[in-house]
């Protein structure tokens, strides 16, 4: 049987800052990239790798040393504002309107981005954002959020197999695009009752 993942709030496994400064009207062909927290919504992924809006930097710019895991700050509802990216480079403006989360040694950035976007955090999260026409989530919701887990060693297999799972969606939009998050979140929540069950059903669907 594997063992239980172990429950802990957020804020006594990460530090938290938020991003800075710019819009879109701050954007330009050339210059230093950036990320505004609308790319979470037109052009979510779980992995930022690359990044295609740039600006000309301005004092007091938050820049990526890579590995943060961004959260949009507001939105137009709970549940959208409610998911994550990890920015894998360094050297990126972090914009305005980002939460911006980094995690301890023992938090896989890739992980916790997944479970922030569909595991049980995800809908706790939700509860917590605050607003009618524009909906708010602030670093002290996410701090408290319990945030289950297993060993690094398991939440990097876990991350990695979700990698696979988003290249399998992206090469077959069309067939796996209506089951992909129904995958994700099962996937997820069973993960964390049943890991090594459910871990080895879904690596089978891959192979």
């Amino acid at each position: 049987m594997a063992p239980a993942w172990e429950q802990r709030k957020l804020g006594e496994l990460c530090s938290f800052s938020k991003g800075c400064g710019y819009s879109k009207n701050d954007l330009r062909d050339q210059g230093t990239p950036i990320i505004l927290y609308g790319r979470l919504y037109t052009n979510y992924e779980t992995q930022i790798h690359s990044v295609d809006t740039f600006v000309k930097p301005l004092e007091n710019s938050v820049y990526s040393e890579g590995g943060e895991v961004i959260i949009p700050a507001s939105g137009e509802t709970a549940e959208d504002i409610s998911i994550a990216s990890v920015v894998e480079k360094p050297g990126i403006i972090l914009g305005g309107d980002l939460n911006v989360i980094t995690s301890s040694a023992d938090i896989d950035p890739v992980f916790l981005a997944l479970e922030l976007s569909y595991g049980k955090p995800h809908f706790d999260l939700a509860k917590r954002a605050q607003g009618k026409s524009v909906v708010h989530i602030h670093n002290e919701d996410i701090a408290n959020v319990f945030f289950g887990h297993p060993n690094i060693a398991e939440q990097r297999r876990i991350g990695a197999f979700f990698d696979r799972l988003d290249s399998l969606i992206t090469l077959h939009q069309r067939k796996y695009c209506g089951v992909a998050s129904w995958m994700l979140g099962v996937a997820l929540v069973r993960l964390g009752s049943e890991s090594g069950g459910a871990f080895g059903e879904m690596e089978h669907v891959l192979r």
